[in-house]
């Protein structure tokens, strides 16, 4: 499998992991099925609360810190395993948590961000599966002067591994060009 980065960690992406029909009605269960929360962030000591929406879910009840804010796991829905064990047996990792967003169309996005908390596996694997509308993803590397972006397509995951979040940055920007909604979920592993 093709490392998309030129150094400082891995990122392999698996463009059909799941098929076309399979991502369009796994959306459609996860848009009502999802325990979906406003995302509040904290910016300077104020809070905003944006339009996209985020749940967490886990194999336990784990603590999440997160812009000043604290989440709780909730228990794992069947069709969250079922997704799981398929991110697992493609990967080749484990996880035991998964952080879902849902982007209500191109007005929502991600800045420039690492996953590297303190409360997650160091160095470990993070797969990130699209289900609905395309959109374009960034890297930008924190000290040198490289850029990559790849166009994360509905049933594709994206894995990252090794030194990705110690050396690398990520964004989902906003865009005019996308009026669809996306839910992304990132499979991840905490540790205590």
């Amino acid at each position: 499998m093709e490392n998309l980065l030129p150094k400082n960690g891995v990122v392999n992406l698996f463009e059909n992991a799941f098929t076309f029909e399979t991502a369009t009605n796994y959306f459609k269960i996860l848009k009502f099925e999802v325990n979906w929360r406003a995302d509040e962030i904290q910016v300077y000591g104020k809070r905003y609360v944006m339009n996209r929406k985020a749940a967490w879910y886990g194999d336990r009840e784990f603590q999440y810190k997160y812009s000043g804010r604290v989440k709780t796991a909730l228990g794992w829905t069947p069709l969250l395993l079922e997704i799981k064990n398929r991110v697992e047996q493609i990967t080749g990792f484990t996880y035991n948590s998964c952080l879902l967003n849902f982007y209500n169309d191109g007005s929502d996005g991600m800045s420039w961000h690492s996953d590297n908390e303190k409360s997650m596996l160091p160095n470990g694997a993070i797969a990130s599966v699209s289900f609905g509308a395309n959109r374009i993803f960034h890297f930008k590397h924190k000290s040198e002067e490289i850029k990559k972006s790849f166009m994360l397509s509905s049933g594709s995951i994206l894995l990252m591994r090794g030194e990705v979040q110690q050396y690398w940055l990520h964004a989902l920007p906003k865009t005019k060009k996308v009026s669809q909604p996306r839910i992304n979920l990132t499979f991840r592993t905490f540790i205590d």
